[in-house]
This record gives C-alpha cells, sequence and structure tokens, in this order.
C-alpha cells in the first residue's frame, strides 16, 4: 500500500508517523480558502485547526487604537490554530489568508481528542509552537530596529519559502497591513528593490 504521506503537501502531516497520520486523515476537510479570508478573530473562538496546503496565513496582532502588524506567517510548513493545541479556546491574534489556496482543516473536538493520547500529533504540534513563538520574537525585533526595505524583503522571503516558484500574488495595500504601515511607505521601497534588481511587480499585485 503507498504510503499516504507522500500525497501530503503539509509539511507537518508529511513528517507523522504513518499509522498517526492514517488515524487522523478521516477527520481531515479539504477547503479551499480565499484571499482576505478571516479564520478566526482576535478574541474570538477557534473552531477549527488548519494545515495549510498551498495558501498562506497571517497572524495580525491589533491595538485598542486599531493598529495591527503581523506577528507570524504560516504556510505548508505548519498550522493556524494553536491556542487549542495549548489548551485554549480563544485567539489572541486574527488570522487572515494573505494568499489563496487549499489547506486541511480539522475540527477542535476531533484535535483536542487527538491531543489526550499523548502521541506523535501532540509532540509535533508542542515542537511546532515553539517555532511560532521564535518567529514572533524575530518579526518583534525585526519591526523595532530595520527599515522598511529590510522588512519588505524579509516578508517576500518569508512568503516565497512558503509557495512554489517564484510569484506572489499580493497587493500593496495589503502587504502595508501585513506590516503595520502606510501603503506609500510600501509603493517606494518596492520601488527601490525593482530599481537594484531585486524583485519586480506588475501594477495591483
Amino acid at each position: 500500500m503507498p504510503d499516504i504521506r507522500s500525497k501530503m503537501t503539509n509539511r507537518l502531516l508529511a513528517a507523522l508517523p504513518a499509522a498517526e497520520l492514517a488515524r487522523i486523515i478521516p477527520s481531515l476537510e479539504h477547503v479551499d480558502l480565499r484571499l482576505g479570508e478571516i479564520l478566526h478573530e482576535a478574541g474570538g473562538p477557534q473552531q477549527h485547526f488548519y494545515f495549510p496546503g498551498t495558501c498562506i496565513v497571517s497572524l495580525i496582532g491589533e491595538l485598542n487604537n486599531g493598529d495591527s502588524a503581523e506577528l507570524s506567517l504560516i504556510g505548508r510548513e505548519g498550522g493556524v490554530g494553536l491556542a487549542l493545541v495549548l489548551g485554549g479556546g480563544t485567539a489572541p491574534t486574527r488570522a487572515t489568508v494573505q494568499s489563496a489556496g487549499t489547506a486541511l482543516r480539522w475540527k477542535a473536538a476531533a484535535l483536542q481528542r487527538e491531543l489526550k493520547l499523548c502521541g506523535a500529533v501532540s509532540r509535533m504540534l508542542l515542537r511546532y509552537t515553539q517555532s511560532v513563538w521564535t518567529q514572533t520574537a524575530q518579526s518583534a525585533l525585526c519591526n523595532r530596529h530595520h527599515s522598511l526595505e529590510q522588512q519588505l524583503c524579509r516578508w517576500l522571503l518569508l512568503s516565497l519559502d512558503r509557495v512554489d516558484g517564484s510569484q506572489i500574488r499580493m497587493t500593496q495595500q495589503l502587504i502595508a497591513d501585513m506590516l503595520g504601515v502606510r501603503r506609500e511607505g510600501v509603493v517606494l521601497a518596492a520601488k527601490k528593490l525593482q530599481r537594484r534588481g531585486w524583485i519586480s511587480y506588475s501594477r495591483g499585485v
């Protein structure tokens, strides 16, 4: 029988032992996620855990005055819904799809039943939680100490790591929202990068 791990786009799922993956596959639902779709709001309930396949999801922190910035970027290497892994049901951030694509969706109740087994799935998700914390800390340092051009370069590289090929379909306004800056700043930074031959882009993306 062929190993079902070879068919998994998501790397967390592909890294699971075959027996554990076979056990949870029936409870996973394939979904197509649209650009800009909100998977959960900050402070709202988390009803699903998502394993991105071809989509990319941004975890966004928000202040009381409405200002916001991206704290973490999740693609096929990870999952969205870590509050469920840590025993909570309330999301600390807003999860927004920043690149449309596919994902596998897992109901919270099914995830929590699996976690109670304290097996490979539980260990994998806890290790992954540590990596997200590390990425969030790096984002905070970058936002504090790097120029907008440097922040844009880092964001583009993180995004490219999570897609096939060398193209990203993205509006400058959405990039500005992710970085917590004005769109005009992103426009100027992108022009500088294009003049240096580091990137190329077409109007509106």
